[in-house]
């Protein structure tokens, strides 16, 4: 299934060309069983609760995950990028999906389904997590909370919820209730001065830690909101029954701090961050070994651990992480050694012209203001500092293997 994206330059403007110097791809997750038409036969654009906000703003709206999202505003994608990185911004994420888990066994119901710890996560806490196939390759990643009576929130990528959804229910829908939640909308207030907005209208949220989250009124709407978000920076990700989704919105644009932001600078600001975007990055062709998510897998569910194993693909995926000599390939952060972006999909070669690998997500980075990339390699090339040859119309452009993330991570943990 092809992904739906938008071409854009650094001015802003649409650039239509096959191989633009300086372009950003806002690619739309490819997802099993997404809810994504083909363009032979799709089905009008979706749009959020938010979206005559947009217009009204004069964002460039463009196709995404079957929604109709907005790109950019027209201060542009840089400024867009620079002012999340120094004062707040604003992002529409409302065609994520939304579900609730709910009953006794919820927890261990989930903790099946992904090789991370469900079950000890505490009452007001989130955790990133994993949904594996049989074979242990990743079917989405996704964010779950633990809001305590037994009750958990998730948030899973657009293009694949209606997938993750039937998938959630036919694995464990006899154990907990699964509860879709398409009536609400989940905004994102990300940068430094996020907390100072949102406290002026929500005061005690300053009080949350990254990874954290509870119930508040915001502007006279009922909101639940994590310390969480997809940037590298700190900031809160609020979900709020769509009905009162514009409202919300609009008080956030009231404060000095907060700008709209589009798909372009969230694009950017993820991957400085060395954040994965499902169908890029990670798919159901990758392993969590594979995409360097070890981190995401605790203690207790690895070899030796209280409850090691018992999810799909268990044998795979911990026989790579005791024994990582059986990787194939790693991902890993790249750096251009020339001012010249490399794009997703581009082939990567040793420097005696062996193919080793391919660049998944690639940019010119507006912070570190060099072009950043991350891809898989085979592992004899993934140790820092190794130089590789990424092939660029036809030329080799020089990268070399750098840590991620490209800027420093600015959660606040208190």
């Amino acid at each position: 299934m092809a992904s739906q994206g938008a071409a854009v330059n650094l001015s802003g403007k649409a650039d239509s060309r096959a191989n633009p110097v300086i372009t950003f791809v806002i690619a739309a997750p490819i997802c099993p069983e997404s809810a994504m038409s083909s363009p032979a036969t799709s089905s009008p654009l979706l749009t959020t609760p938010l979206n005559a906000l947009h217009i009204e703003l004069g964002a460039r709206m463009v196709p995404f995950a079957g929604y109709s999202m907005p790109v950019q505003y027209p201060a542009g994608l840089m400024a867009e990028h620079q002012h999340t990185r120094s004062a707040a911004g604003l992002f529409d994420v409302s065609h994520m999906g939304q579900l609730k888990l709910v009953g006794p066994d919820a927890a261990a119901a989930f903790e099946t389904l992904m090789p991370v710890d469900v079950i000890d996560l505490s009452v007001g806490k989130q955790r990133y997590g994993l949904l594996l196939t049989d074979e242990g390759t990743v079917i989405d990643d996704l964010m779950f909370f633990n809001k305590g009576n037994h009750e958990l929130f998730v948030i899973v990528n657009g293009a694949c919820k209606v997938g993750d959804i039937a998938h959630i229910q036919a694995r464990i829908g006899q154990r907990c209730n699964v509860i879709p939640m398409p009536n609400h909308a989940l905004l994102a207030l990300q940068g430094p001065q996020a907390v100072t907005a949102l406290a002026r209208l929500a005061p005690g949220v300053e009080k949350l830690i990254f990874m954290t989250g509870g119930d508040f009124a915001i502007a006279g709407c009922d909101c639940f909101v994590t310390r969480s978000g997809y940037t590298g920076e700190d900031g809160f990700e609020i979900s709020v029954p769509a009905a009162q989704a514009d409202t919300l919105a609009r008080a956030l644009l009231a404060q000095p701090e907060v700008k709209p932001i589009g798909l372009g600078a969230r694009n950017s600001l993820r991957l400085e961050a060395g954040l994965c975007l499902y169908g890029n990055d990670i798919d159901t062709t990758t392993t969590p070994p594979e995409a360097a998510l070890n981190w995401a897998i605790q203690k207790v569910r690895r070899t030796g651990g209280a409850r090691a194993g018992g999810f799909p693909g268990a044998d795979k995926v911990l026989a790579q992480i005791d024994n990582p000599a059986t990787l194939q390939r790693k991902r890993v952060g790249l750096v251009a050694l020339e001012r010249v972006p490399v794009r997703e999909h581009t082939e990567l070669q040793s420097t005696d012209g062996q193919k080793i690998g391919e660049v998944t997500s690639g940019l010119l980075g507006p912070t570190v203001n060099e072009p950043v990339a991350m891809g898989y390699v085979a592992p004899a090339f993934a140790a820092m500092g190794t130089r590789v040859n990424a092939i660029v119309r036809g030329k080799a452009v020089p990268m070399e293997v750098r840590a991620m993330p490209f800027v420093p991570a600015n959660y606040f943990r208190g």
